[in-house]
């Protein structure tokens, strides 16, 4: 099907390629929209931008969540599932396209979307994006220009009807979630699945971490959302001692000592991390601290002491003996 159709919206123009079946979807606050998207310029060659099938995982919004391209709802709501359409839109529906497609980029590449940002006024977020970290989405930053999509919708989702991502909650429903989340991965620690109860661990630290991003630093509501951060930051650093993630775990003691200096139990986990690790003197230096801190755990510091003692003893000895097999003169026939 060839035919141009105008959504009755300024510069928008959609084409549909191939029909879909039954009537259009109703899209209410909270639907999730699931689809494939393929962006091209709008030049002589239709240059690919972006191809969603390449990363082999379709997109998936949630209708009222404010997602940055606001006319893609617009663009959805006028398909019906199975269709496959082509809109051409203006530069006035496109400017925000190179941030969006950053972000996307990113968690393709398993990195964080927000890697980069900072706790600033709009403008101030506007000065850290003089460069997405693309030369082809910093060509459309610099000059927003006409763009093309060509989507196919999968279905849409009523609120009720799933699952519903973190990150797709409200600040009210991501704190009720934390508990849950807590919970589940202690249940999940006593039958010692540790990586599955990480993976809980961690997503209700990145709740919380959703939510003290709009909060100012160390300001009372920020420190309350602290205050559940760091217990889930321990379990979760557990769970990797117990899966032997050891330089995981130096990373996120740290990054938490760092703030939190007097923190006995983030010292302990990274002494042990550094013990496994053969740090022997800074997992001593973190064990005496440990004691220093909390003298409760004085004979839990001295038992992890005699045990490193003990290691690095044996260590010691086997290295001596592969050192003095491969300097020992070879013997004659």
């Amino acid at each position: 099907m060839e035919e141009t159709y105008l959504l009755n919206v300024e510069g928008v123009k959609k084409k549909i390629l191939h029909g879909g079946q039954g009537e259009l979807p109703k899209l209410e606050d909270g639907s999730k929209i699931t689809f494939h998207f393929q962006t091209l310029k709008d030049d002589f060659e239709r240059t690919v931008i972006d191809d969603s099938r390449e990363a082999g995982i379709p997109m998936e919004i949630i209708v009222g969540k404010m997602f940055k391209m606001e006319i893609w709802e617009t663009l959805l709501s006028s398909m019906r599932i199975g269709e496959v359409a082509e809109f051409w839109c203006d530069a006035i529906h496109t400017g925000m396209y190179a941030l969006v497609s950053r972000g996307m980029r990113r968690i393709a590449e398993g990195r964080d979307p927000l890697e980069g940002q900072k706790h600033r006024c709009g403008m101030g977020n506007m000065l850290d994006y003089h460069s997405t970290g693309y030369d082809d989405l910093d060509e459309l930053q610099r000059t927003p220009q006409p763009l093309i999509f060509i989507m196919e919708l999968f279905r849409v989702e009523e609120p009720s009807a799933y699952k519903r991502d973190t990150w797709a909650m409200n600040k009210e429903e991501k704190l009720a979630a934390v508990p849950v989340l807590h919970s589940e991965g202690n249940r999940l620690v006593l039958r010692k699945e540790f990586a599955q109860a990480a993976a809980k661990y961690q997503e209700a630290v990145i709740c919380l971490r959703n939510l003290q991003a709009k909060e100012k630093p160390w300001e009372e509501g920020w420190l309350k959302l602290e205050s559940l951060v760091t217990p889930l930051v321990l379990n979760y650093c557990q769970c990797q001692l117990e899966l032997g993630e050891y330089y995981e775990v130096l990373e996120h003691t740290t990054e938490l000592l760092q703030k939190h200096k007097d923190n006995a139990k983030a010292y302990f986990k990274r002494a042990k991390a550094h013990a496994a690790v053969w740090n022997e003197q800074k997992a001593r230096e973190d064990f005496l601290q440990v004691a220093h801190l909390d003298p409760s755990m004085a004979a839990a510091v001295k038992k992890e002491l005699k045990q490193l003692g003990e290691r690095m003893r044996k260590k010691h000895v086997e290295d001596r003996k592969r050192y003095q097999g491969l300097f020992r003169p070879p013997q004659g026939p």
